[in-house]
């Protein structure tokens, strides 16, 4: 458990988020210092939320004869560290310590392999849809708590996985406003709507 009024605990795992530990994920390069927030989108079954399928899916307990979009995730092994419901609810399934697979091929800046020096976060989401104002208010509080442990992690680094995958991955998408984002990270409250 943490401490009172402090997040994070020795082992990476954040106190306000339900844990529900994935197998997917190994250790970062000793040395390596995280510096990047990857926000990411996803929905289980596609377009369709509320499911609990995206937590079965990163920590390998989905059956994939649920749907027939879940055959080609058979072979998959995935997870990021964060995932934040529609309404949200927020779920850990790696510790920010480990690196999380969650970017795979990608690059940011000139250096490739994102995984390595990143948190990746997903919203419960898809490219059709936009994001909800719980959304974005548990992202931001999430946000400004990885600067504890990472005080590298600012606004600037905050980017989403089209970023460091592009022509790859769409996401956090159309329905993604980064000025809301940024709004709501900057002052702790949303005084707009997340029109993009």
């Amino acid at each position: 458990m943490a401490n009172p009024g402090h997040p994070w605990n020795a082992d990476g795992w954040y106190a306000q988020a339900l844990a529900a530990p994935s197998p997917y994920y190994d250790q970062r390069p000793a040395g390596v210092a995280v510096d990047l927030l990857v926000v990411h989108a996803i929905s289980l079954p596609p377009d369709q939320f509320g499911s609990g399928e995206v937590p079965r899916f990163f920590t390998g307990c989905l059956d994939f004869d649920r749907h027939p979009y879940y055959q080609q995730l058979r072979d998959l092994r995935v997870s990021a560290h964060f995932f934040i419901e529609r309404d949200g609810r927020l779920w850990q399934h790696v510790s920010v310590w480990d690196r999380a697979w969650h970017a795979g091929v990608s690059s940011w800046q000139g250096r490739t392999a994102c995984n390595d020096y990143s948190v990746g976060i997903e919203l419960e989401g898809s490219e059709s849809t936009r994001f909800l104002p719980e959304q974005y208010r548990r992202l931001a509080a999430l946000a400004r708590d990885l600067q504890g442990p990472f005080p590298a992690i600012h606004p600037e680094r905050i980017v989403g996985h089209a970023d460091i995958a592009p022509g790859r991955k769409w996401d956090p998408g159309p329905g993604f406003s980064w000025d809301y984002f940024r709004e709501v990270y900057a002052h702790g409250r949303d005084e707009t709507s997340p029109e993009t």
